[in-house]
C-alpha cells in the first residue's frame, strides 16, 4: 500500500501535539484524523476503521488504556495497529499498555524522523482483513450467504428465501439501480412467471422486517440499495 492509502487516527488532549504529529504525518502523505479524548477515539475508530491509532495515555473523558481496550473489542478493528505515544515512561505503564493490546509504546519526546520510521515499520506489518466470499457487508448490514443469515447492528433478522435473495442482489452493488427486469431474472429466473406486484410486495416485507432506510424506489425503473 502507498502512504496516501493509510488512515492514521491521532488522539491527544494537547492541540500542539496533534498539530505537530499531523503536520509530519501529512508531509509523508498519510491521511490523518484527530481527536482530543479517548471516547472520541473509540467512536472515530469505529467509523474510520483506521490502519493505525496513535494514543496518549492520560486523556480526559476516557484514558488511552481504556480506549485501546475498547478499540480492540471491535471485530472490525482487530487489524488496526495501536501505538501509545506518551510522556509516561514508567515500566509499569508500558506493561499496562501492551497488556491493553498496544502494538508499540513510544515515550515522548521523540525526534520526528525516528517516530516516522517506527510508524513505517509498523505499517509494513499491517494485514488487510481477509475477505470472506460468502459474507457481504454494507454499512450496518451483514449478509452471510452460506448461513442464510441477515444481521443488522448485531441483531439477527430472518428472511424467507426470495426476500433474502432480493436483499442480497440489491446490497451486492450499493448505489446501483437495478431494473425490475434484472431483479426478476436474478431472483426468480426467466422461466418463472410472477405477478407485476411481486417485487413491490417483497420489498415492502424486507423494509418492515429490517427497518432499513437504504432501499430506495426509483420510479419507473426499479430499486437500489443506497450506501
Amino acid at each position: 500500500m502507498k502512504n496516501d492509502e493509510y488512515r492514521i487516527l491521532l488522539a491527544d488532549d494537547e492541540p500542539d501535539v496533534i498539530e505537530f504529529l499531523g503536520y509530519n504525518l501529512r508531509k509523508e502523505g498519510y491521511q490523518v484524523f484527530s481527536c482530543y479524548n479517548g471516547k472520541e477515539a473509540v467512536e472515530m475508530a469505529s467509523n474510520l476503521r483506521p490502519h493505525m491509532v496513535i494514543l496518549d495515555v492520560m486523556m480526559p473523558v476516557m484514558d488511552g488504556m481504556v480506549a485501546c481496550q475498547e478499540i480492540k473489542k471491535n471485530p472490525d478493528l482487530q487489524h488496526s495497529i495501536i501505538i501509545f505515544l506518551t510522556a509516561r515512561g514508567e515500566d509499569y505503564s508500558q506493561i499496562a499498555g501492551f497488556e491493553a493490546g498496544a502494538d508499540d509504546y513510544i515515550t515522548k519526546p521523540i525526534k520526528p524522523r525516528v517516530l516516522l520510521s517506527r510508524i513505517t515499520a509498523l505499517l509494513r506489518r499491517y494485514k488487510e482483513p481477509e475477505k470472506r466470499e460468502n459474507v457481504l457487508q454494507v454499512s450496518d448490514l451483514i449478509i452471510d450467504k452460506e448461513k442464510h443469515l441477515v444481521m443488522i447492528k448485531g441483531q439477527d433478522i430472518f428472511l424467507p428465501k426470495k426476500e433474502f435473495e432480493l436483499l442480497q442482489v440489491l446490497a451486492s452493488k450499493p448505489n446501483k439501480v437495478f431494473s425490475r427486469e434484472e431483479i426478476f431474472t436474478r431472483v426468480w429466473g426467466n422461466d418463472v412467471i410472477v405477478g407485476e406486484r411481486t417485487i413491490d410486495v417483497h420489498i415492502r416485507k424486507i423494509r418492515e422486517k429490517t427497518k432499513l432506510q437504504n432501499i430506495k424506489t426509483i420510479k419507473g425503473v426499479g430499486y437500489k440499495f443506497e450506501a
